[in-house]
């Protein structure tokens, strides 16, 4: 299938542009998952990209489209996901294994030093 029309066709105002550009790179390509959907060459990331283009061209903000897509797809859409009761662990995770080898490193300096 071609990719979508709006895809790759970038808007008339340049400060929409920059706006659909800037949350296309903060959105996972379903596909890819690697890759933001500014950077995939998948027809999903085609449409994706198509969809940011026309919803910001509507007059709607980067935020609520962010946040249509969450809906949508999912908080795995973003790179950036919201603090939700499903992704706490993520974010909460670093913080519990930096504070365990907080302990750890200060257990070994008070051994050390006896």
């Amino acid at each position: 299938m071609p990719p979508a029309a709006d895809a790759d066709r970038q808007l008339a105002d340049p400060k929409q542009e920059a706006d659909a550009k800037r949350l296309m790179e903060t959105l996972r390509c379903l596909v890819c998952q690697g890759q933001s959907i500014a950077d995939s060459d998948a027809e999903m990331a085609g449409d994706m990209r198509a969809l940011v283009r026309q919803r910001i061209a509507a007059g709607e903000s980067p935020a609520q489209v962010r946040q249509w897509l969450i809906e949508r797809y999912g908080a795995y859409v973003t790179y950036d996901p919201p603090m939700t009761s499903s992704t706490a662990p993520l974010w909460l995770a670093p913080l519990v294994l930096l504070a365990i080898g907080g302990l750890v490193a200060a257990r070994s300096f008070k051994r050390r030093r006896r």
